[in-house]
Parts: C-alpha cells; sequence; structure tokens
C-alpha cells in the first residue's frame, strides 16, 4: 500500500525558511515523479514544485528563486523553502502517481506570518 507522509511545516516569520519532507513506502519508487502542491484556504490546489525520477525540475513561477525541490533518494523527496511570505501560507502536499492511481499525502500546514 503506497502511503505518502509529509513533514516539516510550522509558523515561520517573513523571509524565513523551512525544509518539508516527503517520505513514500509501499512500493518502488525509483521510476516515479513527485510534486509537491499547497492550497491556502479558500483556493484551488496548485502545484508548487516537482522532480521527474530523473531528477528533472520545476518549479511554479510564484515560488522560483526562493524553493527548491531535491530527491536525496527513491523515497524521499524535499522542498527546501526559503525567503518565504505570507502567501505561501497553505497546507502542502506530496503527490505522486502510477497509472491510473494517483496518492496524496495527509499535507502539513505551512504558516508565514509575524
Amino acid at each position: 500500500q503506497v502511503q505518502l507522509v509529509e513533514s516539516g511545516g510550522g509558523l515561520v516569520q517573513p523571509g524565513g525558511s523551512l525544509r518539508l519532507s516527503c517520505a513514500a513506502s509501499g512500493s518502488d519508487f525509483s521510476f516515479y515523479d513527485m510534486t509537491w502542491y499547497r492550497q491556502a484556504p479558500g483556493k484551488q490546489r496548485e502545484l508548487v514544485a516537482g522532480i521527474t525520477w530523473g531528477g528533472r525540475t520545476h518549479l511554479a513561477g510564484s515560488v522560483q528563486g526562493r524553493f527548491t525541490i531535491s530527491r536525496p533518494n527513491a523515497n524521499t523527496v524535499y522542498l527546501q523553502m526559503n525567503s518565504l511570505k505570507p502567501e505561501d501560507t497553505a497546507v502542502y502536499y506530496c503527490k505522486t502517481e502510477s497509472s491510473p492511481n494517483v496518492y496524496w499525502g495527509q499535507g502539513t500546514q505551512v504558516t508565514v506570518s509575524s
């Protein structure tokens, strides 16, 4: 059974940093792409960053230059978030898929506030 568990969220002041982690289990993720999404209150879930199984990355325009995504091994994905802004406040979710199945984690709350 595939399971994704996010961690690392919390309360941080504007300009601060956090590193989110996504731990995947239940399958061989060597050939899975992994993505981070976020959902702010009253807004739709949006793509933040993704990394392919081959290591190619992409970032949403709103976070380029501030966030990075990395994958130290097949089962772990990090989202390093620097220069955080209040508008980054959201629940952050890890996602992967193996057609036709899509898997989501339970999310981790990030709050950016002074």
